[in-house]
């Protein structure tokens, strides 16, 4: 007779098998800070600068999980895009997690969140291309108060230990034209 496990068994295997290797972990932080990025073997292969076999398993282990889908419907190019889950039922917590590790949970819970009357806020550079940066950059749309900004800044970034740049604009000075040369920019906040 088959006993079935536990159901906490399974969810301790299942975290024994998402966070082993620092690979993993920036494949999981690339994809869960943008959900909305698809990303291919070769460019991974560049951009966390190891081999091709290596992402090729980890994009396999992942898929296995089903915390990521293959996408190859370009049948010119040949090239199977990945992404992340986002109806997994870890998903909400997995990305939370990887917030919590990029220290964006505690700015927008102690920055963005008490200046009250932001309209919209995106993040940038290096973290919004899932890259391990300790600079985390931000646009902030709405009236704010430069001053009060600056301070919860400076309480905020020793406790996460990164530096934090903003540029501020009013809305009626904002136009999203202004996103386009910044890279990849991933909406936190809009109201």
């Amino acid at each position: 007779m088959r006993v079935a496990k536990p159901f906490y068994h399974l969810r301790f295997t299942l975290l024994d098998q998402l966070f082993t290797g620092k690979i993993r972990i920036r494949l999981l932080t690339k994809l869960l800070l943008n959900p909305a990025a698809k990303v291919y073997l070769r460019g991974l292969e560049r951009e966390l600068d190891v081999s091709s076999n290596t992402v090729r398993l980890e994009l396999a282990k992942l898929s296995e999980m089903h915390l990521i889908e293959a996408d190859n419907n370009d049948a010119q190019t040949k090239v199977k895009h990945y992404s992340v889950n986002t109806d997994h039922p870890l998903y909400t917590s997995l990305r939370s997690i990887i917030l919590q590790h990029v220290g964006l949970d505690q700015i927008l819970e102690k920055v963005v969140n008490k200046l009250g009357s932001l309209r919209k806020v995106y993040l940038t550079g290096g973290l919004a291309e899932g890259k391990n940066s300790n600079v985390i950059d931000l646009v902030l749309v709405g009236d704010v108060d430069k001053t009060y900004l600056h301070q919860l800044i400076d309480r905020v970034e020793p406790m996460i230990g990164k530096k934090i740049r903003v540029a501020v604009f009013a809305e009626s000075e904002f136009g999203e034209e202004q996103l386009k040369d910044l890279g990849i920019v991933i909406n936190l906040i809009e109201t």
